[in-house]
């Protein structure tokens, strides 16, 4: 294990001695500093944001991490990137649920997730806005498929991307039969 991946373990450990929201509770902080909307923060941001949530690495921490999400050389770390190393890793029991979930909407199998797809699983037809006539039926499945895309929002769910949605919850969640129930119950497995 390297320095920063060590460093990484005890801001990890930091935010998650705060509970089961602390990751999430992080994140959301960190996306509120970003306020010219880039997804990225320089290293005065992190350290100035780490140190008013009280989570504390000194200079050489600091630049080592900034470094390793800096992907351009611009000087700031990509947020999602940062947050999603953040995140402990799921456990296999979660992975595979998570897998099985995708696999119930990925009707087509060429494994992404399209408005298509959804169509087959679920119907927006009673959702209140299309009631009224405000939405289709179309742009309820896309609007339910956005909350598992990236940040482009290209109506294209990979089974990456599910995960990657997944494990923020996951992380919030303490044993792995609470998650696995969760998970069944919602996509009814």
């Amino acid at each position: 294990m390297d320095a920063v991946d060590t460093t990484m373990e005890k801001l990890r450990a930091q935010c998650l001695s705060r509970g089961a929201s602390g990751i999430q509770g992080v994140a959301r902080y960190f996306r509120r500093l970003d306020r010219d909307g880039s997804r990225s923060l320089d290293v005065g941001e992190l350290q100035r944001g780490l140190a008013e949530l009280g989570l504390v690495l000194d200079a050489a921490e600091m630049e080592g991490v900034c470094r390793r999400w800096d992907r351009d050389g611009s000087g700031t770390l990509d947020l999602e990137e940062f947050l999603r190393a953040l995140r402990p890793p799921m456990s296999q029991a979660r992975e595979a649920v998570v897998a099985a979930a995708f696999a119930k909407l990925d009707r087509s199998g060429d494994g992404v997730v399209t408005v298509d797809d959804l169509r087959g699983v679920y119907s927006g037809r009673t959702h209140p806005k299309v009631r009224s006539g405000e939405w289709t039926e179309e742009q309820v499945l896309r609007h339910f498929l956005d909350n598992f895309d990236s940040s482009e929002k290209d109506g294209q769910v990979t089974l990456a991307e599910f995960q990657d949605y997944y494990s923020g919850v996951s992380a919030s969640m303490d044993t792995d039969e609470e998650f696995v129930a969760m998970m069944t119950s919602a996509w009814r497995l």
